[in-house]
């Protein structure tokens, strides 16, 4: 695949590689971890819970710091954040169970401030050009670490006693996150520009005809759905095979698939076909549930899995540009890019908050498997909600690069004659 990234992309891949790595091999069975010690989804729930406020705390916080300061010490900070509640779980052990909420609000506020920087980066080091092919590289690269990290993890828990194979993969984690850290400092360091608007997120939702509108509630939808799978999957098929290496086997499986997808969708999904390629992987991402509907067990797991993995791309890809795409409409807008990754970062933490609520509401009246399916078709359909609202979003994005690029030849005839 022709590369049209220059040095700080690559470099920013790299690190982004890094950080998602050290993730999928210890927060694969991070929520396994702490469930062997206290079988009880609820409290998997809250762990969550308290995740997404701190998440959403720090992103709105750590803007000021992040437009008017150094992003690349917020970034620095956030991976240290994340080796630093390693550290604390190593510390702690199987009573990591009893400080559910300090420990989810510090891996939140981690979370928070290292994609709040990531994303700013991102959209400085990127261009419309380049943002489809820089988004496929990302997620080729979560895809890769899904295979690598979520296997070596199980292989080592499986052929450990007790919990000592946790407390290997826990520092493996800690070390990839010492290495983001030092990397992190190759990455030029950009001038500040302008001053933090604490109030721009509700002034631009204010705006009638805003574009973020849309998009805001399209960001919520895909939260809502994402906040409930990120934990809950893993967790039903180590629930419904008791053992660690079927999990790292349906992680291998899935992200083989994924890896594969984000490729082609990468390379071969073009921005006028944005909003067919999402409406067609939200569909599908619902149909790849209705497995369940017959038996949850490991095998229509796995085939559910492997679709999410199949079709999620379709949908993600052209979300996570078009979203990217509208901070730079103008510039205006481009000037007030910390402000709007701040936006769409709370938007998410909402969607992802308020699908972690009704779980636990679920919870609250029926924890029969059956309950469990039916929720997760009900969260399945958000993306297809999301879709709904995305459709003025993207016809407007294609309205404005088919205006310019009238504009461009327009400007070339006169030229040339």
């Amino acid at each position: 695949m022709k590369s049209n990234l220059n040095g700080q992309s690559i470099l920013l891949l790299s690190l982004n590689g890094l950080f998602v790595f050290a993730a999928a091999l210890s927060g694969t069975f991070l929520n396994v971890y702490l469930w062997k010690s206290r079988q009880d989804y609820a409290m998997i729930g809250w762990f969550n819970v308290s995740q997404q406020i701190a998440l959403g705390i720090m992103v709105w916080v750590a803007g000021k710091w992040v437009k008017e300061h150094n992003k690349m010490n917020a970034l620095r900070v956030g991976t240290a954040l994340s080796g630093l509640f390693y550290l604390i779980v190593l510390y702690t052990g199987p009573q990591a169970v009893n400080y559910i909420w300090p420990l989810g609000m510090l891996l939140g506020a981690a979370l928070g401030l290292f994609w709040l920087a990531f994303n700013v980066i991102f959209f400085e080091v990127t261009d419309q050009a380049s943002r489809d092919h820089f988004n496929g590289w990302v997620g080729l690269l979560g895809s890769f670490s899904g295979i690598v990290g979520p296997w070596l993890s199980g292989w080592i828990i499986a052929r450990m006693e007790d919990d000592a194979g946790y407390r290997v993969i826990f520092s493996i984690s800690l070390a990839f996150y010492v290495v983001g850290v030092v990397l992190s400092f190759f990455l030029r360091k950009r001038k500040p520009t302008g001053n933090y608007n604490w109030k721009e997120p509700k002034q631009r939702l204010s705006q009638k005809g805003s574009m973020w509108r849309p998009l805001s509630l399209s960001l919520i939808a895909q939260g809502i759905r994402e906040g409930v799978f990120a934990f809950l999957i893993t967790l039903l098929v180590y629930v419904a095979t008791q053992q660690e290496w079927k999990l790292a086997q349906f992680s291998l499986i899935t992200s083989a698939v994924s890896f594969f997808s984000f490729w082609a969708v990468g390379k071969w999904l073009k921005p006028h076909y944005r909003s067919a390629g999402m409406l067609l992987g939200a569909v599908l991402l619902v149909i790849a549930l209705l497995p369940l509907l017959w038996r949850m067990e490991y095998s229509t797991l796995l085939i559910m899995g492997i679709g999410t993995a199949l079709f999620m791309p379709l949908y993600l890809i052209p979300m996570i540009s078009a979203s990217f795409d509208l901070m730079g409409t103008s510039k205006g807008d481009a000037n007030q890019r910390v402000e709007l990754v701040v936006l769409r970062e709370l938007c998410l933490m909402v969607g992802r908050l308020t699908g972690t609520l009704i779980f636990l509401g679920v919870l609250s009246i029926s924890k029969a498997p059956t309950a469990m399916i039916w929720l997760l078709i009900g969260l399945a359909l958000m993306p297809v909600l999301g879709w709904f609202f995305m459709r003025s979003v993207l016809k407007m994005e294609q309205k404005t690069k088919q205006s310019k690029s009238h504009s461009h030849a327009q400007r070339w005839h006169k030229q040339t004659e």
